[in-house]
């Protein structure tokens, strides 16, 4: 009776285990087959100096390119009944110079390196006000209330708060767009050991209850230098503002769809349902049922204005994208 139960164990065991082998197998093989036919040919590993030094030519119009490489930092420090946030950026700063015949040249600024160029911040909170600024201890249901997802105690609270690698985040990307957009620390190259692709993958994921925006949202109602408040649709815009007409984007499909809509009526300042549609480049009954739909509810929601058949942005919102900008610089000054 053992011995059988046991063969019929090992035998279960065993299909399991092989199933396992070749899934991996088959994951192994399709991987290899995308680094062979896409990966090699995007990392190089060896390259022709001559063609560098062309490429350089062309891309950035010189053969000695400034760079910029920018790394973080963070911690967090209990202060009796406070917790100490730290969180900054800094940067090494060098040229890489591009050469006909021979490997490019890589020289650092030593002056950066001896003084630092970078930003930090100092934010203190007491302990019991940091789960109302952190909202990762909360977690919301379908009914859109808000609960704890476990009890909390002082040093709980202390080494779960993500407020410090918030602060850290913000400031890499405030110094890399800060020394890109100054003449004087102008940077062609700059490096971040950040995914900017899944970083706003997962800033778009993490924002997507726009019901919940009014409650947890402290930015809505911020007044900009032109006086006008924030509202949940400049951050409903905001949150998709990738927009290039060469490119295509964003492509209307999807969850793109509302701001390809809202792009296309900025850009013509006035258009029709038949114009949006041609202009978008929907032909399809199902995807133009689509279209009408999100025109209603953008008109209901204030964005769009529609007039006998007519729709343009509202005003207000043209100038979205100068204000969210204006908001982000605004706040960059203030924490660092």
């Amino acid at each position: 009776m053992i011995s059988s139960t046991l063969k019929r164990t090992s035998e279960i065991l065993k299909s399991g285990a092989s199933k396992q082998v070749l899934d991996y197998e088959k994951r192994f093989s399709s991987i290899q087959n995308l680094y062979d036919d896409l990966l090699s040919n995007m990392i190089r590993t060896e390259f022709s100096a001559k063609e560098a030094y062309e490429t350089a030519k062309e891309f950035f119009e010189t053969t000695t390119v400034p760079f910029v490489g920018i790394d973080g930092t963070m911690y967090s420090r209990p202060l009796f009944d406070l917790v100490i946030f730290f969180g900054g950026a800094y940067a090494s700063t060098g040229t890489v110079s591009f050469q006909e015949k021979g490997l490019p040249i890589t020289s650092y600024d030593m002056k950066t390196l001896k003084q630092a160029a970078g930003i930090s911040s100092v934010v203190p909170i007491y302990v019991n006000e940091i789960p109302e600024i952190d909202h990762s201890f909360f977690e919301t249901g379908r009914c859109e209330e808000t609960t704890l997802i476990r009890p909390l105690t002082d040093q709980s609270i202390i080494d779960n708060a993500t407020i410090a690698n918030w602060i850290m985040t913000f400031a890499e990307y405030c110094l890399a767009y800060k020394l890109a957009t100054q003449p004087s620390k102008y940077a062609r190259i700059i490096l971040l050991d950040r995914s900017l692709s899944t970083e706003r993958a997962s800033l778009i994921y993490d924002t997507a209850r726009r019901d919940l925006w009014k409650k947890r949202c402290s930015l809505i109602g911020y007044r900009t230098e032109d006086g006008q408040p924030l509202d949940v649709n400049d951050f409903t815009i905001a949150r998709q503002c990738v927009c290039n007409q060469t490119l295509g984007l964003p492509p209307p499909r999807g969850d793109y769809l509302n701001y390809a809509i809202v792009q296309v009526v900025k850009q013509n300042e006035t258009l029709t349902e038949t114009q949006i549609l041609t202009k978008l480049k929907i032909m399809e009954e199902k995807r133009a049922k689509r279209v009408r739909r999100y025109l209603k509810r953008l008109s209901s929601e204030g964005l769009l204005r529609e007039k006998d058949g007519v729709y343009a942005l509202d005003p207000k919102y043209v100038s979205t994208q100068k204000r969210i900008k204006s908001l982000v610089t605004e706040m960059a000054d203030q924490f660092f």
